[in-house]
């Protein structure tokens, strides 16, 4: 079998073992994390996978849809593998907890606001912070 003719994942990525890893790490964390939290995560857990191939993975997997993608107020870029229907997310500033919300009134309103403008094939994300109960 050639390079080419591997088998690969949804994301268009060879599943190899560090790819496998990283997807791992992610499916065992409820709230958003980092490359170097995710990275951190492997080195406990005794997988040797790089940093950049750490980013790069979940670069890959962002882009592919398999996992959400939002930037810190600092402007860090955190990952989550969710669900696969549209939602939006509810984040606690503190700790980092993550609640999947929808929202139809969010749909209707950014399909309003395209319309009014005349824009058309519009996409949109919603984050919203605040601090959880057990935070407060």
């Amino acid at each position: 079998m050639t390079n080419t003719d591997q088998p690969t994942d949804q994301a268009g990525l060879r599943p190899t073992k560090q790819r496998l890893a990283v997807a791992s790490a992610l499916a065992e964390t409820e709230g958003f994390q980092s490359a170097q939290e995710i990275h951190d995560l492997l080195g406990r857990r005794g997988d040797s996978v790089g940093l950049a191939t750490v980013y790069r993975t979940l670069q890959r997997l962002a882009e592919a849809g398999d996992v959400d993608m939002m930037r810190t107020e600092d402007g860090e870029a955190i990952y989550r593998r969710c669900s696969d229907s549209h939602h939006h997310h509810l984040v606690c500033r503190t700790c980092g907890r993550t609640v999947e919300v929808e929202g139809p009134a969010v749909e209707r309103w950014t399909s309003a606001m395209a319309a009014e403008h005349g824009y058309a094939d519009v996409s949109h994300t919603l984050e919203i912070f605040g601090t959880c109960r057990d935070c407060q």
